[in-house]
């Protein structure tokens, strides 16, 4: 993915090389590889799991799938990091976790999931929405993309605004571990 410029947002291609660091938890090298501050309690190991649900084996076996349009949003005036925006990997280096939001129903191929965070500090401004339209807009203009879906849960009233300010409709639910049922909506090119 290049870097891609919103309003008020720079988009930061994630490199294997900044997540090792990342995953390491060298914050210094992290952000001198990034050329921007992190957020006080970021990364931590939740963020990190949620992001990047792949061993550090697959993701250095794959840097190209694993990280496929991954990004962390900066701000654009002072160079800190506000949130990230992740696609789970190429949708050809992992079918099986781009299955149909309806149970027992193939998956169809093409379709990428994104997740996103931002930090505490800078929720409720519009970041979020900004930032995940770009890289969205982004995806579906990729060969061999042919939809976008985000998931949530019916009481995630944050996240909820998000999927539905990006023009995200719903298709389906989806089976979680720990919280119950996720909503899933989704975009098409």
């Amino acid at each position: 993915m290049p870097l891609l410029t919103t309003d008020r947002c720079r988009l930061v291609p994630i490199t294997l090389e900044m997540l090792e660091a990342v995953l390491a938890h060298d914050k210094p090298r992290a952000e001198a590889l990034l050329g921007a501050q992190f957020p006080g309690d970021w990364p931590n190991d939740d963020l990190v799991a949620r992001a990047f649900p792949y061993s550090r084996s697959a993701i250095r076996a794959a840097p190209e799938l694993r990280l496929w349009g991954d990004s962390f949003v900066l701000d654009r005036e002072e160079p800190r990091v506000i949130g990230s925006v992740v696609f789970h990997g190429h949708p050809a280096g992992h079918a099986s976790r781009y299955s149909s939001p309806v149970l027992d129903e193939p998956g169809e191929e093409g379709v990428a999931e994104v997740a996103y965070g931002i930090e505490e500090g800078s929720r409720g401004q519009g970041y979020a929405v900004e930032a995940v339209r770009a890289c969205v807009e982004w995806a579906l203009a990729q060969d061999g993309i042919v939809a976008v879906q985000a998931t949530t849960f019916a009481w995630h009233a944050a996240s909820l605004g998000v999927i539905q300010r990006l023009g995200m409709v719903p298709v389906g639910t989806r089976p979680s571990p720990t919280f119950g049922e996720l909503l899933v909506f989704e975009r098409r090119r």
